[in-house]
């Protein structure tokens, strides 16, 4: 009895009850690890940027690094999308106690990520160099760092399916936990690729792949040593069609999305390319210290999604109501208070990547127009998370399509080209300003969807209670 108890207070100590007790402070417990975790991993991004455009040799470093990002996220994200519907597929059943499948779920999610991860690295190898010259990029660096990220993909994808496992059941802490030690790993072979032995470029890529590498075998250790319903057993690897289906419901539509947001930032990189490698520096300077924002109210979307999904599988709709109003105040609590930070401290935070002061000048165009109205960002996150975890996933899709990507295309080709001629950086003003306006349209509408779908779910999940009982 004494180590059953043990085994209990253990397991407590990484899972989180979403359905019962305070729902907000649960929320902050569940987001504070995940937003650690990402700020973590921007840390060791950063530090890829800071060693070698301090260290690296070259001046085209930083900009050959950073501009491959909108490439990586555009490539990558689709699948990194499917994910979401493991998490949200995983979630759900965990809510209903069911625990048969939650281990098909498993199953089916870790491998479908081996073989996505695997074909995704031998296409982005192959094809890196024409990905590249669509976007006007002929940095020789870049080519490189793009090669070599490809090589460890297996590992990033399998790593981030199974984190989307342990988030549905309430764990953000070991993911932490591994994610810090792979950041450690990273940091170390980048001073020693490129300050040892002057690998430049290269060695930071090889230093990426080994963090991933690290990360992936410390959490898949994990899964095969839990006595847990999400545990892993290579015996019983399989795809399981009906689960499949499921997370491809959720998690294609959430892909395709994230895919088509990376085409918008795609455009708007292939832009900035257009003017100068200052540019190019400044904006991926820019760009670095403004995701640590968003990484914060991201965690506050996964919260949200894995907290509604767990509930649409207990059928606890009060709670949905309650984990919508408290999503929506503490990731606006977080965009204010690191967004207006980063405001103003922002040319000090862009001063640790680069010392041009030109590159800075251009980084805070970039901060002035993103991180004060950041919050309308998260919000618009936060509703996508609360739809999707109810089981509606097209509807935001094509909302946030249409609102984000198809107003950022249309402001640049219809607005943003005819008024800059690509030799004054000021001219970036006309771009980033299509950043809060794309986020006031698509919250908008996404909280009008809210509105309505939630009242249709609320009247299913009452249906389902009322024919429980009576059975």
């Amino acid at each position: 009895m004494e180590c059953e108890n043990l085994n209990k207070q253990k397991k407590k100590r990484f899972e989180i009850d979403m359905c019962n007790g305070n729902l907000f402070v649960k929320i902050i417990i569940f987001s504070l690890p995940l937003m650690l975790m990402g700020i973590l991993q921007l840390l060791y991004n950063a530090a890829d940027l800071i060693v070698v455009g301090n260290f690296g040799g070259d001046k085209t470093a930083i900009g050959a690094i950073g501009s491959t990002s909108s490439l990586i996220s555009l490539t990558v994200n689709l699948f990194m999308g499917l994910s979401v519907g493991t998490n949200v597929t995983c979630a759900k059943y965990f809510g209903a106690k069911n625990n048969e499948k939650i281990s098909k779920v498993v199953h089916t999610s870790i491998l479908l990520s081996l073989i996505m991860g695997i074909g995704l690295g031998a296409l982005g190898f192959i094809f890196a160099d024409d990905l590249l010259t669509l976007m006007k990029n002929d940095l020789e660096l870049s080519r490189v760092y793009l090669k070599i990220y490809f090589i460890g993909m297996p590992f990033n994808l399998v790593y981030n399916f199974a984190a989307a496992v342990l988030r549905a059941v309430g764990d953000t802490k070991r993911p932490l936990y591994f994610l810090s030690i792979a950041g450690l790993v990273n940091i170390i072979l980048n001073i020693i690729s490129v300050v040892v032995f002057k690998m430049g470029v290269a060695g930071v890529a090889y230093a990426t792949i080994a963090s991933q590498f690290v990360s992936c075998i410390l959490i898949m250790i994990t899964l095969c040593k839990t006595k847990e319903c999400y545990r892993f057993s290579f015996n019983q690897l399989k795809i399981n069609k009906r689960e499949l289906f499921e997370i491809l419901k959720i998690g294609l539509p959430a892909g395709i999305q994230s895919s088509i947001f990376s085409i918008s930032n795609v455009i708007i990189q292939t832009s900035i390319n257009r003017f100068n490698y200052i540019v190019m520096n400044g904006n991926t300077a820019a760009s670095s210290v403004e995701d640590f924002v968003y990484v914060s109210m991201e965690s506050v979307y996964h919260a949200s999604l894995a907290f509604t999904s767990q509930n649409v599988g207990a059928k606890k709709t009060d709670n949905i109501k309650k984990i919508t109003a408290y999503s929506l105040i503490i990731v606006t609590l977080i965009a204010v208070i690191f967004g207006g930070t980063l405001f103003i401290f922002g040319k000090q935070a862009l001063s640790i990547y680069t010392k041009v002061p030109d590159e800075i000048e251009v980084g805070y165009i970039r901060l002035h127009y993103l991180c004060l109205p950041y919050f309308l960002c998260g919000i618009m996150d936060v509703m996508v998370g609360i739809l999707r975890g109810m089981g509606y996933s097209t509807l935001p899709m094509i909302i946030s399509i249409i609102g984000i990507c198809g107003f950022r295309i249309s402001w640049i080709y219809g607005y943003f080209y005819q008024h800059t001629n690509f030799t004054d950086y000021k001219d970036l003003n006309l771009l980033y300003v299509s950043y809060p306006i794309s986020w006031i349209i698509t919250f908008l509408v996404q909280l009008t969807c809210y509105l309505i779908l939630s009242k249709k779910r609320f009247k299913q999940i009452e249906n389902d209670l009322i024919l429980e009982s009576l059975s």
